[in-house]
């Protein structure tokens, strides 16, 4: 019942998200494709978090290095999209993949340590790397759409098309041997199984999906400067993920979209409050929703409608 009830409120919200362009202006129209892409980085920390057990401050750095790496192929007269996509992925995992050691084998708040280092020192490259990065003052892509439409429909695209992949991959057999090293890794090492290398391919995964959101970035936005990957992006990122399910990729993209929306779009009916508004959206979902929006109860409704119908 409780998968029936998702599902059907899956497919209204699908249907929903193509129809918004055609409803809503402009702004709001690029604003939506901005938290799309946040939501996508977003399933990369959720990941890492959620599946695997290393919770993560770092998955700004190979979002940093996707949406360079994209903006540079705009540079070059390269605006297929698809193209941006691979390369931005390449440069996301092989980011990940150079980082990995000093990751997998740490854990628990060590992990966020770590990997808030790594976001950090990223940043610090990236505003000192003019001839790649244009430093503090950024680099202008070349538009692959002419419309705030057009990036926003793209951009749903290939974040639903990330999102399925990544749910395919977790009810697989290689998602339950993460959740099985993150619940025991004792027991998964004394069984023989390679925890390091499953932790390093997911790692690199979510690398690979953080630097898919670069790309995404430089499509909806045109721009993209080292304050697009700030410590407060790290920790709002990581915030959305508690707040939306840290085991749940829809909950993540849900979660990290409702904190950026507070952050960006809901503190302009309240100028200068968004810490404010963030702080009271964290603590009524701790009160409220404890295991997230993803987690969430269904069974709960459908068990006080029949306890109110037996009532009357």
């Amino acid at each position: 019942m409780e998968y029936g009830m998702k599902r059907l409120i899956l497919l209204p919200a699908c249907a929903a998200a193509v129809a918004v362009p055609w409803v809503v202006d402009d702004y709001t129209t690029a604003t939506l494709a901005r938290l799309l892409v946040l939501g996508l980085v977003g399933v990369s920390v959720a990941l890492l978090t959620g599946v695997t057990g290393l919770p993560t401050l770092g998955q700004t750095a190979p979002f940093a290095a996707g949406a360079y790496a994209a903006a540079q192929l705009g540079l070059h007269d390269v605006a297929v999209g698809p193209v941006r996509l691979v390369a931005a992925a390449g440069v996301g995992a092989a980011f990940a993949l150079l980082t990995a050691p000093l990751v997998v084998y740490a854990r628990g708040v060590f992990v966020l340590m770590i990997t808030l280092a790594i976001g950090e020192l990223a940043i610090t490259v990236a505003s000192r790397w003019k001839s790649v990065t244009g430093g503090t003052d950024g680099l202008i892509a070349a538009p692959s759409f002419d419309t705030d439409r057009g990036r926003y429909l793209y951009a749903l695209l290939v974040a639903g098309v990330v999102v399925a992949l990544v749910l395919l991959v977790l009810r697989s057999p290689a998602g339950l041997l993460l959740r099985a090293s993150r619940d025991d890794e004792a027991r998964m090492r004394a069984s023989g199984h390679p925890v390091t290398a499953y932790l390093t391919g997911a790692y690199v995964a979510a690398g690979a999906i953080a630097g898919v959101g670069g790309a995404l970035l430089v499509t909806t936005q045109q721009y993209v400067s080292p304050a697009d990957f700030s410590f407060d992006t790290a920790a709002l990122l990581l915030l959305g993920v508690v707040i939306g399910g840290a085991g749940s990729m829809l909950g993540a993209v849900a979660g990290t979209a409702l904190v950026f929306a507070a952050r960006d779009w809901f503190s302009g009916l309240l100028p200068g409050h968004a810490p404010l508004l963030l702080g009271a959206l964290f603590v009524l979902t701790a009160y409220l929703l404890p295991r997230g929006v993803a987690g969430f109860d269904w069974r709960r409704i459908g068990r006080r409608d029949r306890a109110a119908k037996g009532a009357r």
